[in-house]
């Protein structure tokens, strides 16, 4: 439980405070003067005496209220708390208010007789005044406080599903990787001896950027053609990767590791069927707001495809969701022998 008062935690809120008794002060002098005749000096000594020592005395009452919340106490041990701190408070104010009053002005044992009883009835209205405005704060000041833990909860539910999501990766590139070297290791070890090469500054990519969720395109596009480098390995001439990159998108930034499901997917249902060589093209623009990433490739119409979305492809829809709201950032297109996939990333983007 928070114990600091609002008004240390929340300067600003102590001088608007003091600001508000320092104009109602004011105004009280001015209608007891102007109003009913008393004159300027009275007025003066009678309300500040008595309006000052409530605003300083009066402050305490956040504290009742602090211990006396409504979720903890029933309505009766509530109201019995604030009866006994009201009477308290109200018999300091006026003690105060009075010994300010008699070393200010020593003859007024009349006047404090007159205004003693009317003063006890206001002590206790402003009291009333008080709980309700700092159950107010409290009640803001919890919200805010709850809103904060809502917004934490969120980003760490957000980073723990996005590193789940980035787990997915790994091991199922890692598995292809480990295939595709598989089948050299016999035939070509010296071709099986650059994969494994290639792979392994793949994984030390994938660790270095594994806490960090955007990196440059430069970056992410290097480390797939480190991909694309070791799949050549194995396919030789049917891989044929094409870039057609625009200047100004190396510098955009991209969440790590949401192209490689891309080529893995391209190679899977592209190169891997086909007799003659396929082009896997990689074209990408950027503006201001948005990056552009567009990858085909050609496919056999006529090769068993299997239906619907892979691993990958449903990965990157996810990760969308999670860091950007919006899954359909991921469009495909397939035309007769043509697949098509286009991923727009927002910049400076919150």
């Amino acid at each position: 439980m928070e114990l600091r008062h609002p008004f240390i935690t929340n300067p600003k809120l102590a001088i608007y405070y003091g600001l508000f008794w320092v104009v109602a002060g004011t105004a009280m002098v001015a209608i007891s003067t102007f109003v009913s005749g008393v004159s300027l000096v009275i007025s003066i000594i009678e309300i500040f005496s008595f309006v000052i020592t409530y605003a300083l005395v009066g402050s305490a009452i956040w504290y009742v209220i602090k211990f006396t919340t409504l979720e903890d106490h029933s309505i009766l041990n509530i109201l019995f708390a604030h009866l006994i701190a009201a009477s308290i408070i109200v018999f300091v104010w006026m003690y105060f208010g009075v010994v300010i009053i008699k070393l200010i002005h020593p003859d007024s044992a009349e006047w404090i007789k007159k205004i003693i009883a009317i003063r006890i009835f206001f002590g206790y209205m402003f009291y009333v005044i008080y709980v309700i405005f700092f159950y107010a704060v409290n009640y803001y000041q919890g919200f805010k406080e709850k809103v904060k833990n809502e917004s934490k909860l969120i980003s760490l539910v957000k980073e723990a599903e996005l590193h789940a999501l980035k787990s997915q990766i790994n091991p199922h590139f890692l598995f292809n990787s480990l295939n595709s070297i598989s089948s050299l290791t016999m035939t070509d070890p010296a071709r099986a001896q650059e994969m494994v090469i290639n792979l392994s500054q793949l994984m030390r990519y994938s660790l270095k950027h594994d806490q960090k969720e955007n990196v440059t395109f430069r970056e992410e596009l290097e480390n797939n053609k480190l991909y694309l480098n070791i799949e050549k390995v194995r396919f030789g001439s049917k891989l044929n990767p094409v870039f057609e990159i625009e200047e100004n998108c190396f510098d955009a930034e991209i969440p790590n590791m949401i192209l490689q499901p891309l080529y893995e997917n391209a190679i899977k249902y592209g190169v891997y069927e086909a007799i003659e060589t396929v082009d896997v093209i990689t074209r990408c623009e950027c503006n201001n707001e948005l990056l552009k990433i567009t990858i085909s490739n050609t496919f056999d119409a006529e090769a068993q495809i299997k239906k619907g979305e892979g691993i990958g492809l449903k990965n990157i829809r996810e990760r969308l969701q999670v860091i950007y709201g919006n899954p359909h950032f991921l469009q495909i297109r397939s035309n007769k022998n043509k697949f098509t996939v286009t991923l727009t990333i927002p910049q400076n983007y919150k």
